[in-house]
C-alpha cells in the first residue's frame, strides 16, 4: 500500500506520496483555487494584470485602479481522531494498528486541506478530548499538527477507553462557525451508550456542521473473525480482559453480533445525513481523500 513503511518519522512523507497519488490520479481537478474578499484599491502600475482593473471606477474617475484582496479560506475542517487503547489493535509487526493508520489519514486529510488553503484544528480523545488545536490556515499551523500526529503515531496507551460521545459533545460545544467535522475511529464504545454516541452526532449536525464518520477496522480479524482454528488468548485492549479459547468456539455468534454493530452504525448515520466511510486497514487512502472532497464541495 505504502512505498515505504510508515513510521513516526516519515508520516509527513507517506502523507505527501499519497495526496500526490490522489490528485494526479482525479480525471478533473476539483481545485478550483480559494475564495477572496475585496480590501482596497491601489493605482495601476504598468505591468499590472489588467484583469484586476476596476474598470467601474475608471468609468466614473478616468483613472485606472487595481483591486487588492485578504485571502480567505473556503472551508473549516476540525479532524476528531480516536486514541483510546482499542486503535492500537493489530499489535503486530509490520502491520499497521488502526492509530497508526489513522494518523496517516489525517495527515493526508490536512496536507489536503493546506494544498486548498482551508483551515484546520485537529483534535485527539480517548475517554475525553485532551488535545484540541485552533482551526487555522497558516503554514507554522499545519507543520505544528504533523508534528502532534507523528508524536502520536507510536502511542501507547493501557485500559483507555473511548468515549466518543463525551468527545463529540465537547468538540460541538466548541466550533462556534459551520465546519466540515471528521470523525476518525473504530467506534468501539460502550454498546448500551449506542443512542448516546448518536445523539452527540447529531448535536454537531443540529449546529450545522457536515460530519463524515471514518470507520476504521481489520476486516479479516474483526469483522471476518478469520483465525486459524487453535487455542487463542483474546485481550480486551480497554478493560484488559482475557478469553481463552478456540475461535471456532465464538465465531458463528461473534458474526453475528459485529453485523449487527455495523448495522446499526449505518443505519444511525443515514438518519442523521451523516457520511460514513468503513476503512480497511489494507485499503488505500485515496478513498478518504474522495470522500472529504465530495463533502469539501457540497460546503462550497
Amino acid at each position: 500500500m505504502f512505498s515505504v513503511q510508515p513510521t513516526a518519522e516519515n508520516l509527513e512523507l507517506i502523507a505527501r506520496q499519497a495526496v500526490e497519488g490522489f490528485i494526479i490520479g482525479l480525471h478533473k481537478s476539483p481545485f478550483h483555487g480559494f475564495s477572496v474578499e475585496f480590501a482596497e484599491h491601489r493605482q495601476y502600475n504598468p505591468g499590472d494584470a489588467l484583469r484586476h482593473i476596476d474598470w467601474k471606477v475608471y468609468g466614473r474617475s478616468d483613472k485606472l485602479f487595481i483591486k487588492k484582496y485578504e485571502e480567505e479560506t473556503n472551508l473549516r475542517c476540525c479532524i476528531l481522531l480516536d486514541t483510546s487503547s482499542s486503535m492500537q489493535f493489530p499489535k503486530e509487526k509490520n502491520k499497521l494498528s488502526k492509530l497508526q493508520y489513522g494518523c496517516i489519514a489525517a495527515a493526508s486529510l490536512l496536507m489536503l486541506m493546506k494544498r486548498q488553503l482551508d483551515a484546520s484544528s485537529l483534535a485527539l480523545f480517548d475517554n475525553s478530548v485532551y488535545f484540541k488545536s485552533d482551526c487555522k490556515s497558516a503554514a507554522t499551523h499545519y507543520r505544528t499538527l504533523i508534528n502532534k500526529l507523528s508524536n502520536t503515531f507510536d502511542y501507547e496507551s493501557e485500559g483507555k477507553s473511548s468515549n466518543i460521545s463525551e468527545a463529540i459533545h465537547q468538540i460541538a460545544e466548541q466550533i462556534h462557525k459551520r465546519s466540515l467535522v471528521i470523525v476518525i475511529s473504530d467506534m468501539i464504545d460502550d454498546s448500551e451508550q449506542a443512542d448516546v454516541l448518536f445523539e452527540s452526532l447529531q448535536h454537531l449536525r443540529y449546529n450545522k456542521h457536515e460530519v463524515i464518520l471514518l470507520h476504521i477496522m481489520d476486516k479479516k480479524q474483526e469483522l471476518e473473525f478469520d483465525f486459524e482454528n487453535r487455542p487463542y488468548e483474546f485481550v480486551d485492549l480497554e478493560s484488559g480482559e482475557r478469553l481463552k479459547l478456540q475461535p471456532s468456539q465464538l465465531k458463528e455468534q461473534y458474526l453475528i453480533e459485529m453485523e449487527k454493530f455495523r448495522k446499526s452504525i449505518e443505519n444511525q448515520c443515514y438518519q442523521y445525513n451523516i457520511s460514513r466511510l468503513e476503512i480497511d486497514l489494507s485499503e488505500p487512502v485515496n478513498q478518504i481523500l474522495n470522500s472529504f472532497l465530495l463533502k469539501r464541495n457540497k460546503m462550497d
